[in-house]
């Protein structure tokens, strides 16, 4: 029997959405990092936010931090802010060309050595270096760090818990939603997803802070009646580029069993649908305003499973509002 629920977010200011920030999906100029070592267990890193409500945890590198970076899961490769990159004295790499969420740029790289997360030590990492703000941080985890790795984010206790995509998955409650997800050049998009009615790929992206659509979801929504009124906005892209955008509130978004009712979106042919392939079929870029109305989001690379699990649980009355959850956001069960 299908779970029907319903999470309700209030309408973003534009100001806001004028902010979001990029993903960048950078490109195979510069060498990969090597492989964290897999441990036995996972581990619990402390969660913070940043002015974008994007998701921080703290890291070191060579030996020095901790310093705030923002998990991406919609990059491939680790980037670092160009300040930091100083004040470490960091050497001087290849160039590599970065896809941001609104340009293709040749960025230069410098070489960590180390770069530390909780216990789990990744070495040789080439990292573009941006500035900082555009990055917003001290620099971003990319799915290269997080490789072979789950990655559980608990929005209620403020954790990051990170373990081997081998060991056995514990277990969560029957609420959980759990998507098998396919692999498109190394990003995991959701394909059993629609937004008012129409089928779209879903890509999970927690480096953006808004959910955005593509032109083609638009015209589809538009066409039959499904579009609400739109105001024009800027998107800002970690690299400093800008790209025009519209921003409406969509109705309905439903993943698998669960519906996200009353979400902004904003919509622009933003870099990452061309790299992904995704210019010609309906997409949507899932942002941390749409993720962080879970309790809990967890995203295993290897095995290709997400898992949302809606907040509250099967024991739960049948409607439930939850007031102050996630910033001011409610949250409605049932």
């Amino acid at each position: 029997m299908p779970i029907n629920k319903r999470l309700t977010a209030p309408f973003a200011a534009a100001a806001a959405a004028a902010l979001a920030a990029a993903s960048p999906l950078q490109g195979q100029d510069a060498a990969p990092a090597a492989a964290p070592a897999a441990s036995p267990s996972g581990e619990q890193i402390g969660l913070g936010t940043d002015a974008t409500d994007r998701m921080t945890v703290p890291v070191s590198l060579e030996g020095q931090g901790p310093y705030r970076f923002i998990v991406d899961t919609g990059a491939e490769r680790t980037v670092i802010s160009r300040e930091l990159a100083t004040t470490l004295q960091l050497v001087p790499g290849n160039t590599a060309r970065v896809h941001s969420m609104t340009e293709v740029s040749d960025i230069a790289t410098v070489l960590i050595q180390k770069l530390q997360l909780g216990r789990k030590s990744i070495t040789a990492i080439h990292a573009p270096a941006l500035a900082r703000r555009n990055l917003g941080a001290e620099g971003m985890l990319g799915v290269d760090t997080l490789q072979a790795q789950r990655v559980m984010f608990d929005f209620g206790k403020g954790q990051m818990t990170v373990s081997p995509s081998a060991r056995v998955e514990v277990k969560w409650p029957r609420d959980t939603i759990v998507i098998t997800a396919r692999n498109r050049f190394g990003h995991l998009v959701l394909v059993n997803a629609s937004v008012n009615g129409e089928k779209v790929y879903a890509v999970i992206d927690t480096g953006s802070q808004i959910t955005i659509g593509n032109s083609v979801l638009r015209r589809r929504l538009e066409q039959k009646g499904k579009l609400a009124f739109v105001k024009p906005i800027e998107i800002v892209s970690v690299t400093g580029g800008r790209a025009p955008a519209e921003l409406t509130r969509i109705g309905r978004i439903r993943i698998g069993d669960l519906d996200i009712n009353d979400l902004p979106v904003a919509f622009a042919d933003v870099h990452p649908f061309r790299k992904l392939e995704l210019m010609d079929r309906p997409a949507i870029l899932l942002g941390m305003d749409a993720l962080q109305l879970f309790d809990r989001v967890s995203v295993d690379f290897a095995n290709r499973k997400v898992r949302l699990l809606p907040p509250g649980s099967n024991e739960t009355p049948d409607a439930i509002i939850l007031p102050g959850t996630n910033r001011g956001k409610s949250i409605r069960i049932g």
